[in-house]
């Protein structure tokens, strides 16, 4: 006699739509890039998942480019990278264009603080709200967003 199981079909498919509605944990998804095409260098981007499962594409930049502070319009993430190349996301925040909303020095001496050792930034948010909404979707209980 042979052992067969018995799937319900309908018990699967809650199963698996319980699966989604749940909130997924925050996490870097890496992205591959040409080595070189036709002698330029790779690009340097990586992606974000949210809680939403939205991705993020992001420009990955080292923490010490001066440029980051004059990056404008931008959900900018500090990120901690460990020997073995596992990205922690460390803080998020929202940088606007006006000069009082840009990323401050003291955001990113906090992230350093906090052993961040990556800039993360997505520029493809279209408004402030849109922004905001990105960072709460990033956001968690390790990261508590900060305002730039």
């Amino acid at each position: 006699m042979a052992n067969k199981r018995a799937l319900s079909w309908s018990a699967a498919l809650r199963d698996l739509k319980d699966d989604r509605s749940r909130r997924q944990d925050v996490r870097e998804e890496r992205l591959r890039t040409t080595a070189s095409l036709r002698g330029t260098p790779a690009l340097a981007l990586s992606a974000w998942r949210g809680r939403s499962g939205k991705r993020y594409v992001v420009g990955v930049h080292d923490l010490n480019e001066p440029e980051l502070e004059e990056m404008g319009e931008a959900v900018v993430i500090a990120v901690r990278r460990d020997e073995a190349g596992i990205a922690e996301l460390v803080a998020v925040t929202a940088a606007g264009e006006s000069p009082r909303e840009r990323l401050q020095r003291t955001w990113l001496a906090r992230a350093r603080t906090r052993g961040a050792n990556e800039m993360h930034v997505h520029r493809l948010a279209g408004s402030a709200d849109e922004r905001s909404a990105i960072v709460e979707d990033l956001k968690s209980d390790a990261a508590a967003p900060a305002r730039a």
